[in-house]
């Protein structure tokens, strides 16, 4: 049993200073803030710190500066649009560390809100280095970690600095922690995963841990391509990475010696070009024309993956089923998210999706909401999933 992590629940806030890393890195536009889904994912964390009395000071990096301080990627626009959120006043300090943080920090009173700069203006952020670290410790009594998109990092205010302070996890990141433990940590069986996305390079990682973790692994987009042709099956123009047909099959024996049962499409929506509402038509797996390409799973195959999800208690889902940004490629992801919001809806599943595309597809057929879980952590989701232990999270469990 690996060790539990340190919460709210075990914090004493009241009177500190509460140093507490949020992910801000939303999309702006002329300093305006364009999508607040990151503000609203942390903003329970900061208010229940801030009602409890705690004196709560934002840490955050946005963006990629190249070293020092630049206007295009000041935090400083954000502080307004989480004041709206949040319901209450947030002020701005022009850096994370040094004299206008400390200044900043000394006015404030319990319940008070402040966003310091971005911390990647220091070069020793992404290097964890410790004097930074030291740096940022001074300013604080309690650290809190509410940003798990960035714990797969072992940057200064990620990792670094909850070795030197009481170090909690956030409700976002404990949230997200539990919905991670329920469907791959410790699930209720039988657990599937669908595995979807161009490239089977990318999730090399991923297909190999999950083999020894579920017990039905679905594969499905460009990847499935290359799952076929390693089967001797014709893939006529579609997206395949051939010299990766030995890697597919070591992937297939893997799954067999693991007793998890492999599900590849059977039939394959085709056209001669991607474009969308081009002239496309179904066929079975092996009698792809040579001058087609496949750019979605046919119904056989839809039906087949719904039959595994009636089966299930549990399901993972990272990648889509076929070009589904470009309709009428979509319908297989569509299909297969409405199927499985539905079951979840009725109880019947744990659902747990993520990674950019799975939650555009999920937004795009209007059932995000309805997933047990939907991960907007993109990098650290996918190493969680590939079975790797993340910095920011290892740091926060019990000592």
């Amino acid at each position: 049993m690996m060790k539990p992590f340190r919460t709210l629940d075990d914090a004493h806030v009241a009177g500190k200073r509460v140093l507490l890393r949020v992910d801000l890195n939303v999309p702006t536009d002329g300093g305006r803030v364009t999508d607040v889904t990151r503000i609203e994912r942390v903003a329970p964390t900061i208010t229940e710190i801030a009602d409890k009395g705690g004196k709560v000071i934002l840490l955050a990096h946005f963006g990629r500066p190249k070293g020092g301080p630049d206007e295009a990627n000041s935090l400083k626009p954000v502080a307004a649009a989480a004041a709206e959120i949040i319901k209450r006043p947030v002020a701005f300090a022009t850096d994370c560390v040094g004299k206008a943080a400390e200044d900043a920090i000394a006015t404030m009173k319990n319940g008070d809100v402040l966003l310091l700069e971005n911390t990647r203006f220091h070069k020793g952020e992404e290097k964890n280095d410790p004097t930074l670290v030291d740096e940022l410790a001074k300013l604080g009594d309690v650290y809190v970690n509410d940003a798990f998109s960035a714990a797969h990092r072992a940057h200064a205010s990620t990792e670094g600095l909850a070795h030197k302070l009481p170090a909690h996890a956030g409700r976002a990141m404990q949230q997200e922690l539990e919905a991670l433990e329920a469907a791959l940590g410790n699930p209720q069986r039988p657990v599937a995963a669908i595995v979807g996305g161009a490239k089977v390079s990318t999730k090399l990682d991923l297909l190999g841990n999950l083999v020894n973790k579920v017990d039905v692994l679905i594969i499905g987009g460009g990847m499935a391509n290359t799952f076929l042709f390693a089967e001797d099956k014709g893939v006529g123009k579609s997206l395949c990475e051939k010299d990766l047909a030995d890697t597919a099959r070591s992937i297939a024996a893997a799954a067999e010696k693991a007793k998890c049962r492999l599900l590849l499409p059977v039939d394959a929506t085709v056209a001669k070009e991607f474009k969308a509402h081009t002239a496309a038509h179904v066929v079975g797996v092996d009698h792809v024309p040579e001058d087609e390409m496949i750019l979605d799973v046919g119904p056989k195959s839809v039906a087949a993956v719904e039959k595994v999800l009636r089966e299930i208690k549990t399901l993972v889902w990272n990648g889509p089923f076929g070009a589904f940004e470009t309709p009428p490629f979509d319908e297989a992801t569509m299909a297969v998210a409405k199927s499985a919001a539905a079951l979840t809806k009725a109880g019947k599943l744990t659902s747990v999706a993520g990674g950019g595309d799975t939650v555009a597809a999920l937004n795009a057929a209007k059932v995000a909401d309805d997933f047990t879980y939907v991960s907007t952590a993109g990098g650290a989701f996918l190493e969680w999933m590939e079975g790797k232990e993340l910095p920011g999270v290892e740091a926060l469990r019990a000592k």
